[in-house]
């Protein structure tokens, strides 16, 4: 509960041009849950959902389920006076509008992409629950599934997959993938990246196969008509959904599926658990499976794999001269960091705060120097925020892990003067 009095600030805003406030603590505990609203009233699809949500608070707190739910704004709102004015129209709590640097950090937690979303927290472990509280609201209107916990993948995928069996397609029973990794790949005929992943994909699952390793993948359509889904399924060794089957479409909502193609690799249907979302970076990486399931790593050598990484996620990056020796030096000052960092994540069950790399010779990282305008000191050690447009760069010569310790932990406690990115 700490970590999210921590998040959220000691007080929340009650009431516009009151100056009483809701001490955070106080919404928080067993059995509570919290809603977070990323709304703006320059937004014409916030201005269209802000009526439909404030009706179903106002119902579900009239109910046994609302004495435990409390919903907080957090403006994305141009000024104090737009925020003011939109705030009036809302029955619930808000983060104070001034506090534009935590709505920063709780927009990059909870990856918000755009606006209005509406995201859905345990009030006592401050583990997210949804981030689709939008779409649960519109198809949930009385709350009867509230607060909508996620139903599990076992349960969504239940009923009958295809396998294609030479030219005959023959149904198989979901059962038959107990307890293995597997891929959920989106993807359609018409979409040319698609069309070029397919083999390299094929031959990387027909190695993980030779090489006797538990794996399936499931061939989510988004294919225009049943004839070409038909021909692409017939490229494919894998299993598919049925055409058009509407398990596809709940799957492309639980992981916000917003291009393809796409490869999800969870750890089994029975915990669901993501492996990576990454999965085509991963293959393409490594086309022969030998780091199969690609299990994330703390600590990655930089290369163009993890480019939409930096440009995503805040990342600690150490530059060194491209030796061996320089390399070795910066895997031993970084890994036992973004161990602990990588450990607190997964004990938390959400993705890691900061994504740790160290840096050699590579395209990307000459680009990236040439972004973030660094000069050619190295080793160097930098936070970058690519998002932020915010790069953190270390003054110490000689980087060792209790300097880069030091280093990340004033980061981390906002102590830090950033300077603006070129780009």
């Amino acid at each position: 509960m700490d970590e999210l009095v921590k998040l959220l600030g000691d007080k929340l805003q009650k009431k516009v041009g009151e100056t009483e406030s809701v001490e955070t603590k106080s919404l928080l505990g067993e059995g509570r849950y919290l809603g977070l609203y990323f709304s703006a009233h320059w937004c014409p699809p916030c201005r269209g959902f802000t009526p439909k949500l404030t009706e179903f608070y106002k119902d579900l707190k009239a109910t046994d389920k609302g004495k435990n739910f409390d919903v907080i704004f957090v403006s994305s709102d141009k000024d104090q006076a737009s925020f003011d004015e939109y705030y009036a129209e809302m029955p619930w709590l808000a983060l104070p509008y001034p506090d534009r640097d935590r709505k920063g950090k709780l927009s990059k937690k909870f990856k918000v992409q755009g606006i209005p979303t509406f995201v859905i927290l345990d009030a006592c472990t401050g583990k997210l629950i949804t981030k689709d509280g939008r779409l649960r609201v519109s198809e949930d209107p009385v709350g009867v599934s509230f607060p909508w916990h996620p139903t599990p993948l076992s349960e969504i995928l239940q009923g009958k997959l295809l396998r294609r069996n030479g030219d005959t397609t023959e149904e198989v029973d979901i059962s038959s993938l107990a307890g293995r990794p597997v891929g959920l790949y989106f993807s359609a005929h018409w979409c040319p990246p698609c069309r070029k992943f397919t083999p390299v994909l094929a031959q990387a699952y027909q190695k993980i196969k030779d090489d006797n390793k538990d794996f399936e993948i499931i061939f989510a359509s988004s294919d225009r008509a049943p004839e070409s889904f038909n021909d692409y399924f017939k490229t494919m060794p894998w299993l598919a959904l049925p055409y058009e089957d509407p398990r596809k479409k709940t799957l492309s909502q639980m992981y916000g599926i917003a291009g393809i193609p796409t490869l999800i690799i969870v750890e089994n249907l029975q915990t669901g658990k993501i492996i990576t979302k990454e999965g085509r970076d991963a293959v393409i990486a490594d086309p022969e499976g030998k780091e199969f399931p690609w299990n994330p790593k703390p600590l990655n050598l930089l290369d163009q794999q993890y480019a939409r990484t930096l440009n995503e996620e805040t990342s600690v990056i150490l530059f060194t001269d491209g030796s061996d020796k320089g390399l070795e030096d910066a895997k031993q000052a970084l890994q036992p960091i973004a161990d602990e960092s990588y450990a607190k994540a997964v004990e938390k069950c959400e993705d890691p705060d900061m994504y740790f790399f160290y840096a050699g010779e590579d395209d990307l990282v000459d680009s990236l120097r040439d972004f973030a305008n660094l000069d050619e000191r190295e080793p160097q050690l930098v936070v970058l925020d690519i998002q932020e447009q915010k790069i953190y760069v270390c003054p110490e010569e000689e980087i060792t892990q209790e300097v880069a310790r030091a280093f990340i932990d004033k980061y981390q406690a906002g102590s830090l003067q950033p300077t603006p990115l070129r780009g």
